[in-house]
């Protein structure tokens, strides 16, 4: 069966992006902690704070008592003036609405922006991500090129993804990103090993052009070590993204159970 639907090419890259943003915080994170020094090792490594000499101790009293008393206050004379009360009103009712119009943007911001993805766990060279949706949770797989070929070509990022959208009875879909618009007209391939699938492109996106061959693309992408789509782009230059395919066969079984 030729593919004839596809999903939106906006929306993966919308996922992507902050999808492997995300997983890059939180691989920095362990890191950022083995950093951070025990504070009982830096309360050791601390000098000795010396004990008082009492004998200065005593000097210093008595230079002290020699010393004439300081001058109080006169009474008469006010240390401080008086708030004028209409200031603070006015501060306050610019501070207020200020404040008001902070909250009333970060409001705005939050119902325009859409839902993030979450990430559910790493596996090897790949993320399990949810993400919820207006009417169902949209659950995928993803991974980054490890190489891509030519190194001097300039393009976008390039992402793999397998995804679940079971509003729309979407499951097993699988797609690249190249970063580039690919040449309709030229061939465009994934390559596992031996096995060989076409691609059919729409833009920058490629999926699986025979829909019935994806569960035979995927049991060869669970056995298999690495992934490469081959693809021309509309200026005739061809490139070639390898995926890693370590930790997608645990990647996919997660996915699976988020998005039953």
């Amino acid at each position: 069966m030729i593919r004839k639907v596809f999903s939106r090419p906006l929306s993966r890259i919308a996922l992507a992006v902050p999808a492997l943003a995300l997983a890059g915080a939180l691989a920095a994170a362990p890191a950022e902690a083995q950093t951070r020094q025990d504070p009982k090792k830096q309360a050791q490594s601390k000098p000795a704070a010396k004990k008082p000499d009492p004998k200065k101790q005593t000097a210093k009293t008595k230079q002290a008592s020699s010393k004439p008393d300081a001058r109080k206050p006169d009474p008469k004379k006010p240390d401080t003036k008086k708030p004028d009360p209409k200031k603070p009103a006015a501060a306050g009712a610019a501070a207020g609405a200020a404040a008001g119009a902070a909250a009333a943007g970060a409001g705005a911001a939050a119902a325009s922006s859409p839902a993030k993805p979450g990430l559910l766990q790493s596996y090897g060279d790949w993320g399990a991500y949810a993400v919820k949706g207006e009417k169902a949770r949209t659950c995928y797989a993803l991974s980054a090129p490890k190489e891509r070929q030519p190194g001097s070509l300039k393009r976008d990022p390039g992402f793999f993804f397998v995804s679940h959208r079971p509003a729309e009875g979407v499951r097993n879909e699988i797609s690249f990103t190249v970063g580039f618009d690919v040449k309709s007209s030229a061939p465009a391939k994934a390559e596992i090993g031996s096995a060989s699938f076409d691609l059919v492109a729409k833009g920058s996106n490629l999926w699986i052009k025979n829909a019935a061959e994806e569960a035979k693309a995927l049991d060869a992408m669970r056995k298999g070590s690495r992934l490469l789509v081959k693809a021309q782009s509309l200026r005739g230059n061809s490139s070639t993204d390898v995926y890693s395919l370590s930790g997608l066969a645990q990647a996919l079984e997660r996915i699976q159970k988020e998005c039953q």
